[in-house]
């Protein structure tokens, strides 16, 4: 690792610059997410170049040298992307990403500490890498992405398709559950309720490698999305939902669960039956009946496509319609059997959550979702 430390620059300067990154930065998202609707709209790729070419310009008035050759290549990229000569994909995103997530924190290490630590021979290897990127060999194009992201994070299962892995263990996260986000005494019962089932899914969650931890992300994040709209479901009943909801699914053939080819159809409907073994579990709990209804209703999609019921709209509850948006999004960003699906960075399963929104999920949730993972992905906490 390298450090660079800047020439005394004003803290307004400093603080200016961050604050056009940033405002780029959310520009940029938006973009990818429009991007992912029509990757073909020349006015969104045009834009995305400019953010980039803005960026670097910024950061060579003020001699923040280390950052500009990737920014350099990065809006080379873009720019075959705004002239036709590529095309764009769902990777590039990911890249551009990554790129302005390093941009950030390089530039907020120096106004909080005068210097930064960057890596100079990684940055080295990106440039070349995304400098083989040609409008002659587009059949490489998705393989040099996938590369380059990868480099820029390692943590990501963003290898190939041609060059899978094999699933990596989630150890779970122990948390209280005041970090989880409920309060209330804990003598109460409904709190001794809550501890219950979240310690019974604890033996659940280790039959697979993939579930490893995923009752206590998926209640964090409900009840933080449900607390920034003002608590419209009752905490507790959400919480119980997120912990019991994929009960069902203990009692599957792990030979379905873990199957990485496409399922037949019976073993599909098989899988679908976990929403009534999860809600049999409340079914005579009559204090946690709302709960249930969440469980039951979790898999409803809003145009009327989902399962089991095929409700539509103002049929399904609001508990089921937040736990949806959260479900889809533990899956993206988590590794699973199936041979077609890759985790996702947190980033990019936001953009892709937004691409299939319409229909499936319900808009003044996903507003809250976004308005969420902005303000968690800006904090890192998720």
């Amino acid at each position: 690792m390298q450090s660079f430390r800047h020439e005394d620059l004003d803290e307004d300067i400093l603080n200016d610059l961050l604050e056009e990154i940033n405002e780029l930065y959310e520009a940029s998202e938006q973009v990818l997410i429009e991007l992912e609707v029509a990757p073909e709209d020349n006015e969104l790729q045009r834009s995305l170049f400019r953010s980039i070419h803005t960026i670097k310009g910024d950061l060579g008035l003020v001699n923040f040298t280390p950052m500009i050759p990737l920014l350099q290549h990065v809006e080379d990229l873009l720019d075959y992307l705004r002239k036709g000569q590529i095309r764009y994909t769902s990777t590039m995103s990911d890249l551009v990403l990554l790129t302005m997530d390093r941009v950030k924190l390089f530039v907020q290490s120096c106004i909080k500490t005068g210097q930064a630590q960057y890596d100079a021979e990684l940055y080295g290897l990106l440039v070349k890498q995304i400098a083989r990127i040609k409008p002659e060999n587009p059949q490489e194009h998705e393989k040099l992405l996938a590369e380059s992201v990868l480099l820029l994070d390692p943590s990501l299962d963003a290898a190939p398709q041609d060059s899978p892995k094999g699933p990596k263990e989630e150890k779970p996260e122990p948390e209280e559950l005041k970090s989880i986000g409920l309060a209330g005494e804990e003598g109460d019962d409904e709190h001794r309720d809550i501890v219950f089932f979240r310690e019974l899914m604890e033996p659940v969650e280790r039959r697979s490698q993939y579930w490893q931890g995923r009752g206590d992300r998926i209640a964090r994040l409900a009840l933080y999305i449900n607390k920034l709209r003002g608590n419209p479901v009752e905490p507790n009943q959400l919480a119980v939902a997120c912990y019991v909801h994929d009960f069902g699914m203990a009692f599957m053939p792990l030979n379905i669960l873990h199957k990485a080819e496409p399922l037949e159809q019976v073993e599909f409907n098989l899988l679908r039956s976990h929403v009534y073994k999860s809600a049999r579990l409340l079914e005579h709990l009559d204090q946690w009946n709302d709960a249930r209804k969440i469980v039951m209703q979790h898999h409803e999609r809003l145009d009327g496509s989902g399962y089991p019921l095929g409700l539509k709209g103002n049929d399904i509850c609001e508990g089921a319609k937040l736990l949806a948006i959260v479900d889809t999004f533990d899956a993206l960003t988590h590794s699973r059997a199936h041979e077609t699906h890759r985790k996702r960075p947190k980033k990019r399963a936001v953009v892709e959550i937004n691409k299939v929104a319409q229909g499936q999920f319900c808009q003044d949730w996903m507003k809250v979702f976004n308005q969420a993972m902005a303000n968690l992905l800006t904090r890192q906490d998720v």
